[in-house]
């Protein structure tokens, strides 16, 4: 498999995503149904997220410590963030492509969203917490930054239930590529 920075970013392009699987070997994935983040009114969260946010407790910052990130992503029981994947965050990373959505408490990073940033589509690989709410708050500031840039899409990949209360919804693949290819005309910072 190639994994230079154009053929993987021509791969996210495409409609597919790394994964690793039990053994560590990394592979290509695409899904008949994918699962995005409304950018729209259909975006929701919690009232008790609410009360979370009024206190201001976390700040927010993009790239602070995207290795802390992406480490924090993969420290999981059973994770699909293999070492080698994390090699290519990093390069993603320092070629502008991988960015990572942080909430802090004081100086401790508290929570984050790994993505990669093509055109006007975030493509969510990941997310984690180390102080509770850490990542929810992530969640709807990274929503709040991606709707004030102008971006189309927010590709969760796969359902769970965390993003279901979120509003998270499916689509098929066509609709999917359709607009992803629509992200794409557009360029779109974080």
């Amino acid at each position: 498999m190639e994994l230079d920075t154009p053929s993987l970013i021509q791969g996210y392009a495409q409609g597919y995503f790394l994964m690793a699987d039990e053994e560590g070997t990394l592979g290509w994935y695409s899904s008949r149904q994918r699962t995005l983040i409304p950018l729209d009114s259909r975006f929701r969260y919690p009232k008790s997220l609410r009360r979370v946010l009024n206190q201001q407790r976390f700040s927010i910052a993009v790239n602070r410590d995207f290795s802390a990130v992406v480490a924090g992503c993969a420290d999981r029981e059973t994770t699909w963030i293999s070492s080698e994947l994390q090699e290519i965050y990093g390069k993603l990373h320092q070629a502008g492509w991988a960015y990572s959505f942080e909430t802090w408490h004081n100086d401790q990073l508290a929570g984050g969203i790994l993505g990669i940033v093509i055109g006007s589509a975030f493509i969510g690989e990941s997310m984690f917490y180390r102080i509770p709410d850490g990542s929810k708050v992530a969640m709807v500031k990274l929503v709040e930054r991606l709707r004030s840039q102008g971006f189309i899409l927010f590709d969760a990949q796969m359902m769970n239930p965390h993003l279901e209360r979120f509003g998270a919804y499916r689509i098929d693949e066509e609709k999917y590529r359709i607009l992803l290819q629509r992200a794409l005309q557009q360029r779109c910072f974080l």
